[in-house]
């Protein structure tokens, strides 16, 4: 018997996911994500899958393919803070397989105080870096002096 946490395979190169707040889904396994090192607090989940919320919002939910109750709410730091533009280490870029000419992809976690969606706030001090074509991602820690974990996120 299978772990809930375990995937199962079929045979169109999908993979069956559990998750806890989903069900179970099917994702395409080469839209699979890798983090190429464990988000902060989370060192046994490295393969996610980026959910669509819903076809007309900007969220999407990050989703450990290994742990059924781990799903990130995630989103463009862009749409929170026009002009975040950090500067990220050329070793983060060669992990990641980035050219040095290429633009940074980032996704930034959202934390939902429960029943106070006007209180919701993205982490732009611990962004996920995303390399889109590889499928490759690695969370970094930004200049805390700079980027605030806790920025506002206005709704409307």
């Amino acid at each position: 018997m299978k772990n809930a946490a375990e995937l199962q395979t079929n045979s169109n190169m999908t993979k069956i996911i559990h998750t806890s707040r989903f069900g179970d889904i099917e994702v395409d396994e080469n839209k699979l994500i890798t983090m190429t090192s464990p988000l902060l607090g989370f060192p046994e989940d490295r393969l996610f899958a980026l959910l669509p919320h819903s076809s007309n919002a900007p969220f999407f939910w990050l989703q450990s393919t290994d742990t059924p109750e781990l799903a990130f709410l995630v989103i463009s730091p862009e749409l929170v803070h026009p002009d975040f533009r950090p500067e990220i280490n050329p070793t983060v870029r060669k992990e990641l397989n980035i050219p040095g000419e290429v633009d940074l992809e980032f996704m930034v976690i959202l934390t939902i105080p429960h029943g106070k969606p006007q209180e919701m706030t993205a982490n732009l001090l611990g962004p996920v870096v995303y390399n889109a074509e590889k499928r490759l991602a690695k969370q970094v820690v930004l200049d805390p002096k700079i980027y605030d974990p806790c920025w506002p996120v206005p709704l409307g």
